[in-house]
């Protein structure tokens, strides 16, 4: 776990070689799916050559996020294979092209979930491109229109090429490897507390303590909350209080739940598995939301419409963040100096990553060194 790294000052090293490796075929080293049972094994990825409003991005450091594990296990559906999994993605521009004025080769940026949208509908125009009307387009396993339908290959890659509008601007004061989570993990939980208008004095209950769940306890410590975590493990407790957390409340222990009883403002929920949320909405008071963030694959238990009805609390969900948000906040976390508590790993250890993410050992993000794509592709065809 790194969650602060010497961070080098701008432009302290060279940049990665695969800047120069890019040879006018814009070929790619890369690690993805070759099916669902493939696993993770080294590929060669063709990167389109920058158009006017485009930006070439030499990766340094890519996120694990568990949707990639599902993505490329083909648990959510038919996918296109060979799939590049990876939408947390750092690095440094390569190249721009001729109509791009706001980033210039050296520049730290970032890419997260989306790469493109219709830029039409209302959401587009609100800013609000995670919830476009017409389909967002995905980093990986999308189907890029203005491409000629190819797809979209992820940041497990020593490149990748982005129309500069969905591209975000990384500060140089903080630590790339452990910003990467912050493009997915950061925004999913920074949006709501920031539609909730979460502020000082607030409480913050977040339930859950897993590459999420961290994020939001930070997030809205940094908003100067108290937070509470709700989690099912003792074992997490000293975690969940060396994060920063003013209280843990263990959600299976009834008395301790019936004390927690109208004392929260806001949750967030951040569990991927059906579990009951009729005892949280009793801890929130009138007027608070529980924002829903895990997505279960099973149906979750059914919720007594009374609890939000006596108090008018609202149940809702939550998706990612748009481009304009997503780099405030990212601006925030520098202010605040929140980075994400990661653990590096090796392109020859990504199978064993994501068998630790589905076994939640993790604590709490893995990030890929994009530095060892090249190496790993070497060893692997010798």
């Amino acid at each position: 776990m790194t969650p602060g790294r010497p961070v080098p000052p701008p432009l302290a090293r060279p940049l990665p070689p695969a800047a120069a490796a890019l040879g006018s075929d814009r070929l790619a080293a890369a690690y993805g799916a070759t099916s669902g049972h493939s696993g993770l094994v080294p590929l060669t990825v063709a990167r389109r050559a920058p158009k006017a409003d485009d930006v070439e991005i030499a990766i340094e450091f890519c996120g694990l996020c568990h949707s990639d594990v599902h993505a490329t296990r083909g648990e959510w559906g038919t996918q296109h294979y060979p799939l590049v999994p990876g939408h947390e993605i750092v690095g440094r521009v390569s190249a721009v092209g001729s109509a791009v004025d706001d980033f210039a080769p050296g520049d730290l940026v970032g890419v997260g979930c989306m790469v493109d949208s219709c830029r039409e509908c209302r959401s587009c125009l609100d800013g609000q491109e995670q919830y476009c009307e017409n389909g967002l387009t995905g980093t990986y396993g999308a189907k890029d229109q203005r491409n000629g339908g190819a797809i979209t290959q992820g940041g497990y890659s020593t490149s990748v090429v982005v129309d500069r509008r969905y591209v975000l601007r990384v500060p140089e004061n903080l630590d790339p490897a452990a910003v990467a989570p912050l493009l997915c993990a950061g925004v999913t939980t920074f949006s709501p507390l920031r539609h909730f208008g979460v502020k000082e004095g607030d409480t913050v209950g977040v339930v859950g303590l897993g590459g999420l769940g961290h994020m939001a306890v930070k997030l809205a410590k940094a908003m100067g909350a108290r937070v509470v975590v709700f989690t099912t493990s003792e074992s997490k407790v000293p975690a969940a209080l060396e994060l920063g957390a003013d209280e843990v409340v263990l959600s299976r222990d009834a008395e301790a739940m019936e004390a927690a009883d109208r004392s929260i403002d806001a949750i967030i929920d951040t569990v991927a598995a059906p579990h009951d949320l009729n005892p949280f909405f009793r801890t929130l008071r009138r007027d608070g939301a529980l924002y829903q963030l895990g997505l279960p694959s099973e149906a979750m238990p059914p919720v007594n419409p009374g609890a939000l009805i006596r108090r008018r609390i609202s149940y809702t969900g939550s998706l990612i963040g748009g481009i304009a948000e997503t780099q405030e906040m990212l601006d925030f976390c520098a202010a605040h100096n929140v980075v994400a508590d990661i653990e590096l790993v090796r392109a020859d250890q990504l199978n064993e990553a994501y068998d630790r993410m589905v076994a939640g050992d993790v604590k709490y993000r893995f990030v890929l060194d994009t530095s060892t794509l090249q190496a790993a592709a070497e060893e692997a065809d010798a």
